[in-house]
């Protein structure tokens, strides 16, 4: 007997609703994986009226009975991870076992220092937008080959002598080009000590544990954090997070071939955000911007920053379904377009090199010089939060679900009326 394996990809520049799909969807799989990023993501899940944002658990973790896994993939805060820990064994919520994988790196505070000295030393006029969580500069130790594992916080010697050589280095860069204080190697080796002690249940083979649960017959799914469009390699570079998260880091993040997976499902928001700097084709810098803004709550979950509001790109979006090879689309936050007139779409993409019908490409000197066709899709003023049925939809809501299945040539699977877990209307799965 052999489980399947799904993955949960965001298809835009993350803040799709990805927490919410994956709680979901949790009812029906045993194993959920985070596989990348770290604490700079946010997924927010609200149960009986209480909200949950989760910044390194894995979003079924409100389940009983299941497996949640933080795979190799992720770097981990571990600050983070034992507050958003102990905050749900406060509430009696923290029902999954939890597997951290050993092979996963740690964010130390330096990296978090670093994060913020080269933000300000790149400017107003280059700067990424980072949420000075340390993802980056971790990210960069482990492809550097120097960075700390979370099964070297279980080690007292690999911990001094890894840490011993890491500070020593980043000190340099701290008080020769940054000109901070250098930071004392005891503070941070004690805190470390700690972390390890704390976090040393739940540390284990996180591949071999899902190999074991795949073999079993258990159902797994890849929670994905942020989006195709910050992917490091497919995404609009340099404006990017530091790792994949396309479907095809979901494998390498986790330790399971890609041959195990069975689906990917692309989270979509029925409109555009994007947090921090970059291109933004269809972004609304007017009063409708404003209004979704207010009407979808978009404000960071991880750093409260406002996000940066427009219609959706089906240009994008058909980009991110070729990346992926999405099978199915989790539509989310479809409730926000309640009460518009009409509802501009992005159908295209036209410049004055190239004229109509373009491509996305990631290249943000080419993003920059086009100006995106909007098509007008007829809008509806009931509200939708009571809908449980795609039929109790209103048709102008119905269409504009059809319109996007027709153009990416991909179904709609599930459509979020609403932040409850009740407001999920479920289409063919």
């Amino acid at each position: 007997m052999k489980g399947r394996v799904e993955a949960i990809v965001g298809a835009q520049w993350g803040d799709e609703g990805k927490g919410r799909v994956v709680d979901a969807l949790a009812s029906r799989v045993d194993v959920i994986v985070r596989y990348q990023g770290g604490a700079n993501a946010g997924h927010t899940v609200i149960v009986d009226g209480e909200k949950y944002i989760f910044h390194l658990l894995p979003s079924g973790m409100l389940y009983s009975g299941k497996t949640c896994v933080i795979g190799n993939g992720v770097v981990v805060d571990p600050q983070q991870l034992l507050e958003e820990l102990g905050d749900l064994q406060e509430k009696g919520k923290d029902r999954a076992r939890l597997v951290i994988s050993g092979a996963a790196h740690v964010v130390m505070p330096y990296h978090k220092m670093l994060d913020g000295m080269e933000e300000r030393l790149r400017g107003s006029a280059r700067k990424i937008g980072t949420t000075h969580r340390g993802i980056g500069p971790c990210y960069m130790d482990k492809v550097n080959r120097c960075g700390l594992r979370v099964e070297d916080l279980l080690s007292e010697d690999a911990l001094r002598e890894k840490l011993s050589f890491n500070l020593e280095v980043k000190n340099m860069y701290l008080t020769r080009i940054y000109e901070e204080a250098p930071m004392a190697f005891g503070e941070i080796f004690d805190q470390a000590r700690i972390w390890g002690e704390k976090m040393a249940p739940y540390v284990g083979d996180a591949s071999l544990t899902l190999d074991d649960a795949l073999r079993s017959g258990s159902n797994i799914l890849f929670e994905g954090a942020q989006g195709t469009l910050l992917d490091l390699d497919h995404g609009t570079y340099p404006f990017v997070t530091s790792s994949s998260p396309v479907a095809g880091g979901a494998c390498v993040g986790a330790g399971l071939g890609p041959s195990v997976v069975s689906r990917v499902t692309g989270v979509v928001k029925a409109y555009c955000t994007r947090v921090g700097e970059g291109p933004f084709p269809s972004e609304d810098k007017e009063e409708a911007g404003n209004l979704l803004r207010e009407k979808g709550g978009e404000f960071g979950a991880t750093t409260g920053r406002p996000r940066r509001c427009g219609w959706l790109d089906l240009v994008a979006l058909k980009y991110a379904v070729r990346v992926n090879g999405i099978h199915a689309i989790a539509l989310t936050k479809l409730d926000v377009l309640s009460g518009f007139a009409s509802i501009p779409v992005c159908t295209d993409y036209r410049n004055d090199a190239e004229g109509e019908g373009l491509s996305f490409r990631g290249n943000t000197v080419f993003l920059d010089s086009v100006e995106p066709v909007f098509r007008k899709m007829e809008g509806w003023k009931k509200d939708l939060g009571s809908c449980r049925s795609f039929e109790d939809l209103p048709r102008a809501a119905r269409d504009y679900v059809t319109f996007i299945e027709e153009e990416t040539g991909v179904p709609v699977v599930l459509v979020g009326v609403g932040p409850s877990r009740d407001q999920t209307i479920i289409r063919g799965l």
